[in-house]
């Protein structure tokens, strides 16, 4: 046990491979990766680089001494300039062209656009696996009925795949979102301390050209085509708050799946997966709580409010720069790829194992359709000539008198045989039994389900190479 607090969503919640894209280990070798890519594009623009010192650099890419490091971040309180030095130490041929007409910005921002890219790359993938889980839950229960809910009262009857249909589409629109923010990442480049590439006219001698040409090839070299053509010191900090605005979109489809859920968990309609070996309380035996619901709402509610933090950095900041960005940045950004990413993990978990009760639907649906059917009942007495003013009025009449009796009584819901006895209304019981078939009270949702379930196909099938993805739940 650690004697020091460890950051939950690292220890319990959020998957290696999210961590690693964050670590430290991975911002500083591409650092290491922005300095070699500056150092090839100014030797090959002409400035008096050495093959020695390029193949220096390239073989200590990956062989960071921390200790070092942390002896020259104490010493200078400047995190770049430490690993300028360490580097330097480890490249004693190339340590004097090593950060070049840099600024600090030039790695590390850089760096964070490439982090944040490939964290949406994996995010993307989580996303399109909830998706498939989703899609195929959804065509397995397109056609089961269900009562639906508004207010989460009882409203007319829908199907389960319908429902699931909801919680898909809610996550296509975050996909659309995710997917136009990748698009349009774009690196800082390479433009100096006030955004003026003042340093960089100068090493070419004052050949604008060149310095346009170096930029470009730093970015093909880092695997993206642009950069932001005007900047300050760092790249556009609202770019920072359209990210987390993605995020924060995925956390609240999440968080609207996990209510669902937690709401047909209390009703025994459904159940999230739930080992054998599993406990639910420590003191009440018998409960079945939906935990990993519980958490990606608790997750969601973090990275949606986590979203503010960009807005008011982007906001906040002076002029061609100022720091109080850092130690924010370090914080919130991270996390909120961390949080999304546990809670897509939790929700492809849950989805693969959701089971539902069909019997307790049927026995939900059967103790409100009288109320339900009674529309229809409306209408058929109105088309053999009632009033339907007057006959709507007795419908609300037996109608509060049932559910006194329900209420007050615990009795089974009479509204039906009420209706059959009182001579106003002009039917049948074979008629209304007839309307009692849940079947025929779903109305299109089990082909508005198909319909769009092939939609969703296409956008599996476009991306297809993302699917197969296993997750690991570990609390």
């Amino acid at each position: 046990m650690n004697d020091h607090y460890e950051n939950p969503l690292c220890k319990r919640y959020a998957s290696q491979e999210m961590q690693y894209i964050f670590s430290d280990e991975n911002k500083f070798i591409t650092w290491r990766q922005l300095w070699l890519a500056l150092a090839i594009s100014q030797k090959e623009l002409g400035l008096d680089i050495t093959t020695g010192q390029i193949e220096e650099m390239k073989a200590n890419i990956n062989k960071i001494d921390y200790d070092t490091a942390a002896r020259f971040e104490s010493e200078t309180r400047h995190d770049v300039m430490a690993h300028v030095r360490t580097f330097g130490e480890a490249c004693p041929e190339a340590k004097p062209i090593i950060h070049l007409g840099a600024t600090s910005s030039y790695v590390g921002d850089n760096t964070d656009i490439l982090q944040q890219r490939a964290a949406l790359i994996h995010i993307k993938k989580l996303l399109v696996n909830t998706i498939e889980k989703l899609y195929i839950f959804a065509n397995d229960n397109k056609c089961l009925p269900c009562l639906a809910y508004t207010h989460f009262q009882a409203a007319q009857p829908t199907t389960m795949g319908k429902r699931a249909s909801l919680w898909i589409q809610d996550l296509l629109l975050d996909l659309q979102q995710l997917e136009f923010t990748l698009a349009n990442l774009k690196l800082l480049g390479c433009k100096g301390t006030t955004g003026t590439s003042a340093s960089f006219l100068a090493l070419f001698d004052g050949d604008h050209d060149k310095v346009k040409a170096l930029e470009k090839k730093i970015t093909e070299k880092m695997g993206l085509n642009d950069v932001y053509p005007v900047s300050g010191q760092t790249y556009p900090r609202k770019m920072d708050f359209y990210v987390l605005s993605v995020l924060s979109g995925i956390a609240q489809s999440a968080y609207k799946f996990s209510n669902d859920i937690r709401l047909l968990s209390h009703l025994k309609e459904v159940d999230e997966p739930f080992l054998e070996t599993q406990v639910g309380s420590s003191a009440m035996a018998y409960k079945k709580n939906p935990i990993r619901s519980e958490r990606i709402a608790s997750l969601a509610r973090y990275v949606t409010v986590n979203a503010l933090n960009p807005a008011l950095t982007a906001s906040g900041q002076w002029l061609e720069r100022t720091l109080d960005d850092s130690a924010n940045r370090r914080i919130t950004i991270p996390e909120a790829f961390l949080g999304v990413d546990a809670i897509l993990s939790l929700m492809i978990n849950i989805t693969a194992g959701l089971k539902v009760y069909p019997k307790v639907m049927e026995k939900h649906l059967h103790e409100e359709l009288p109320f339900i059917v009674t529309e229809n009942i409306l209408m058929h007495c109105v088309k053999k000539g009632g009033d339907r003013q007057a006959l709507h009025e007795r419908i609300r009449l037996h109608s509060m008198e049932a559910v006194k009796r329900i209420k007050e009584q615990g009795e089974q819901n009479d509204l039906i045989s009420r209706i059959l006895s009182d001579d106003n209304f002009v039917i049948s019981e074979n008629e209304i039994n007839s309307m009692l078939q849940a079947d025929g009270l779903t109305g299109r949702a089990a082909e508005q389900t198909g319909e769009f379930l092939a939609e969703v196909e296409s956008v599996l099938k476009t991306n297809k190479d993302l699917l197969g993805m296993n997750v690991d739940i570990k609390v």
